[in-house]
């Protein structure tokens, strides 16, 4: 075997694996929020979505400034450092709609609702900053959408509000990707997402800290007292913020090593299993309509991409 073949397989394998890292920690984390906000009267979206944020925040400081795992990326003025609070604050409030959802909502209908997101992100992207698409582009979006509310009427376990704030954590996160484009368009000013997390995260934990306080007043006393009570719920909650981490740091090694057409498929491909996992794990009941809904969505995301690709 060459030198260069053994290269080639050896950087086949990382991929690989690193792939299967990306899926079981965004599959994870997801199926762990559900399963917290489900069970031991834990019902605090906002403290997890803080917990989160800590995690992350304290992990990229972590991995940036003592494992080096990539460059920092120093704020070099007030005006960058204001557009990433914004930032942050859009991004907030993505996590904490989703979190607040999944309370209402399975996951697997949670996950139809988000596959909209490229239906958000163009219309935020015409909006903001004009860009415009061709029309076969645009009519790939009207199965995105008529999915979804074929699976909203198929949806047995269909809650209004937890639908309202998972559109709403859809909407945030497309508009945040088109608000990044937007502010941090300036070569000087762009950062890599893991120093972006790194300075986005506290101040999310500063963001979220009072607005836990107002809406989750007694998170700590019960939070406390369901750890006394149930012995695996903090570990859970330490495994899940750092699962959180996790999450964004695979995302960000898989986006480094693969193409964005690679990264798209793996994307559908990861929303869809871990509708398959959740219906296994949490029983929640579908329908044939549901189903079919969620399916239309997938497949108009799909054609989407390749149309996007193709008319570029």
């Amino acid at each position: 075997m060459t030198t260069h073949s053994l290269a080639s397989k050896e950087q086949a394998i990382f991929i690989t694996c690193l792939i299967i890292l990306w899926y079981s920690t965004n599959i994870g984390v997801l199926l762990l929020n559900k399963f917290l906000l489900s069970n031991y009267g834990f019902a605090f979206p906002i403290f997890l979505t803080m917990c989160h944020m800590s995690a992350c925040a304290l992990l990229s400081y972590i991995s940036i400034m003592f494992l080096k795992l990539v460059q920092i990326q120093r704020i070099k003025s007030r005006s960058q450092f204001l557009k990433i609070a914004t930032l942050s604050i859009v991004f907030c409030g993505s996590v904490v709609g989703g979190n607040i959802s999944l309370k209402y909502l399975p996951v697997s209908f949670n996950q139809a609702v988000g596959a909209t997101t490229p239906f958000f992100t163009a219309l935020f992207a015409y909006i903001m900053t004009l860009k415009r698409e061709s029309w076969v582009t645009y009519a790939c979006l009207v199965p995105v959408v008529a999915g979804v509310v074929i699976a909203s009427g198929g949806e047995p376990s269909f809650h209004l509000y937890g639908f309202i704030m998972c559109v709403s954590a859809t909407a945030a996160r497309a508009f945040k990707s088109v608000l990044q484009g937007v502010l941090l368009s300036n070569e000087g000013e762009r950062l890599n997402s893991m120093n972006l997390m790194l300075y986005m995260s506290p101040i999310a934990v500063v963001v979220l800290l009072p607005v836990v306080l107002v809406m989750e007043p007694n998170v700590l006393n019960v939070v406390v007292s369901l750890g006394m009570e149930h012995k695996f719920m903090w570990p859970l909650l330490l495994i899940n913020s750092a699962m959180a981490y996790g999450a964004n740091l695979c995302n960000f090694l898989v986006t480094k090593h693969t193409s964005a057409l690679t990264l798209q498929v793996l994307g559908n491909a990861k929303g869809a299993l871990a509708v398959v996992i959740s219906i296994l794990l949490f029983r929640n009941p579908v329908t044939f309509i549901g189903i079919a809904g969620y399916s239309m969505t997938v497949m108009g995301v799909v054609a989407y991409g390749e149309s996007k690709r193709r008319y570029k």
